[in-house]
């Protein structure tokens, strides 16, 4: 069997879902929307120059939803998928993890993004498998701002892909071949650590990169 991992945003999404829920709480009402965009833009920025706080961003990111009701968070989370999970779904993305799928691969999606945004989207693709950063919650299921165990974000998405597979007694050498998709330098430490990483709407860092190391280049988008 072939293992396939697949970062999320950017990937197989043309754009930042994490990002994007910034604007849909702006849109919602939920979220101050001068003060809260300058913020979610600034965060942003941070992580495409790869020195984002993760633990200072997903504080920031729940800020404005972790005290609504459970009713109102399903209803948003509803109301983003339709408005911009599912219109975001590319037909290559799709046929990229079809493929993989047909071809009996074990499939998993790996992103820095946390759970509660990305679930639904990774249902989209139809991947059951979802290694997102968690969030942590409390006595009341109720979300703190702060992250359970490790994040899955550079160096944590190869402690987290490892927790994953050795949960079912199986191990990376395990496989005939681990494909890993990004676009990010982020996700460098998990490119470097599969024995397949493909460079997938690459910005220029990450494009160089790959030219310069003869790792596949995927557009996905263009």
């Amino acid at each position: 069997m072939n293992l396939t991992l697949f970062d999320l945003d950017g990937t197989l999404l043309p754009t930042d879902s994490d990002h994007a829920f910034g604007e849909h709480l702006i849109a919602l009402g939920w979220a101050d929307g001068e003060a809260y965009r300058r913020r979610n833009d600034d965060f942003f920025r941070q992580y495409q120059e790869g020195r984002l706080d993760i633990d200072a961003y997903v504080e920031f990111c729940t800020s404005a939803w972790r005290r609504r009701s459970a009713d109102e968070l399903a209803a948003a989370s509803a109301a983003f998928v339709d408005g911009y999970a599912r219109p975001s779904l590319h037909p290559n993305a799709l046929q990229l993890v079809q493929r993989h799928r047909e071809a009996g691969d074990l499939l998993a999606i790996v992103t820095a993004t946390n759970d509660f945004v990305t679930r639904p989207i990774a249902d989209l693709f139809g991947i059951e498998t979802l290694i997102a950063t968690e969030l942590e919650r409390d006595a009341h299921g109720r979300v703190t701002g702060a992250i359970r165990g490790v994040p899955s974000f550079r160096e944590g998405k190869i402690t987290r892909v490892e927790q994953w597979l050795a949960a079912q007694g199986r191990a990376l050498a395990d496989f005939d071949r681990c494909t890993f998709y990004s676009d990010s330098t982020n996700d460098l430490p998990l490119l470097e650590h599969v024995s397949h990483p493909v460079a997938t709407n690459p910005g220029a860092a990450l494009r160089d990169i790959a030219q310069q190391r003869g790792w596949p280049i995927l557009n996905l988008f263009t």
